[in-house]
């Protein structure tokens, strides 16, 4: 199988990342795997789809930080690779991490990887699925009962309003956003402030303002689907339970947050009941789901982080069931053809 990831920029890639864990556990088992940059796309004369590949020698290596070492080093020899070459292009690029300084980055991945996808390459998460959920109102999609109460605006009355509705506390974000970036709990006697905390949030867009959930305080649980269906090995879940500090709402563990083991309940296992036949219809393969109590915080779709957390807290490697699920994808498109679209083998 020759696979392709696409991510923001190739420096930036690190040894702890989701991305640079698959691509070593798939370049262990005799996988070709490459970089694509979202900035280095490109669509030949010939109508084919790719760019410049970068990838780490050919050989063995022990663990993630020699193999992005190695892959780190090998820059200088990237080479061309289009899509009559490729099997899976996984689209692992953050578009909310390009919207400020390269708008024009943001949308690339998913242009051209609809492009790769009519000509026959496996492209995950489904790019057709992705055009429609590139921000955090795709959670609005959801029923009622997963998701807290939110409105979506860039009116400080409006949200004055909402947060009187909601009797004092409530959490504000940006829609286009990733990492706890300017992510407030605007509590009720802050309201005095709120124009100011409004004003930082709206030079990016829109923002989000949702009821505050108490349950978020404990922390929230980061779950992996795989497929639409949590993603397990040896009756373990790829799941991390991320705690903020204690002045701090948010949980991303590089804004600060620490992590433990996560108790996946059965009220958890309804909540992704609910979510899967959407994600399913949607063609997203690999999601992580943000959960405070038994409500949804965030859906992530581009590049959902922690696998590796995940697998140090449960002793566990869950990158093994990923690279089966892709390497019976590409069996599927080779004994089937396009008779299957694109949306429907991403889920299979």
């Amino acid at each position: 199988m020759t696979l392709a990831f696409v991510v923001n920029q190739i420096t930036t890639e690190g040894p702890k990342f989701t991305t640079t864990i698959l691509a070593h556990a798939l370049h262990q088992r005799g996988h070709s795997v490459y970089y694509f940059e979202v900035g280095g796309l490109s669509y030949a004369k010939d109508g084919l789809v790719g760019g410049l590949g970068h990838s780490a020698p050919e050989g063995d290596y022990e663990d993630e930080y020699a193999y992005n070492e190695a892959f780190q080093a090998n820059h200088d020899n990237a080479r061309p690779i289009y899509s009559d070459e490729l099997d899976v292009l996984f689209l692992r690029n953050d578009p909310g991490e390009d919207a400020g300084e390269r708008p024009w980055a943001s949308r690339a991945g998913l242009m051209f990887g609809q492009l790769a996808a009519q000509q026959g390459v496996i492209v995950l998460n489904d790019p057709f699925g992705l055009s429609n959920a590139l921000d955090k109102l795709y959670l609005q999609q959801f029923p009622e009962s997963v998701r807290p109460t939110t409105v979506v605006t860039r009116r400080r009355e409006d949200i004055l309003a909402f947060a009187e509705q909601q009797g004092g506390d409530i959490i504000l974000k940006p829609l286009l956003g990733s990492g706890g970036t300017n992510v407030f709990v605007v509590r009720q006697d802050d309201h005095p402030n709120l124009k100011q905390i409004v004003e930082v949030i709206a030079q990016g867009g829109y923002i989000i303002a949702q009821e505050f959930m108490p349950a978020a305080a404990e922390g929230d649980i980061r779950l992996f689907l795989m497929n639409g269906e949590p993603l397990m090995r040896d009756g373990k879940y790829a799941a991390v339970h991320r705690v903020g500090a204690s002045d701090d709402i948010r949980n991303n563990l590089h804004a600060g947050g620490s992590a433990k083991r996560a108790e996946i309940t059965p009220e958890i296992l309804a909540l992704c009941e609910k979510v899967k036949p959407k994600l399913v219809a949607d063609g997203m393969f690999l999601v992580g789901l943000d959960i405070a109590g038994t409500r949804l915080l965030e859906i992530n779709l581009e590049s959902p982080g922690g696998l590796r957390g995940a697998g140090l807290l449960e002793e566990t490697d869950f990158t093994l069931p990923v690279v089966e699920a892709l390497e019976r994808k590409v069996m599927y498109r080779k004994n089937y053809g396009m008779s299957i679209a694109n949306r429907v083998i991403a889920t299979m």
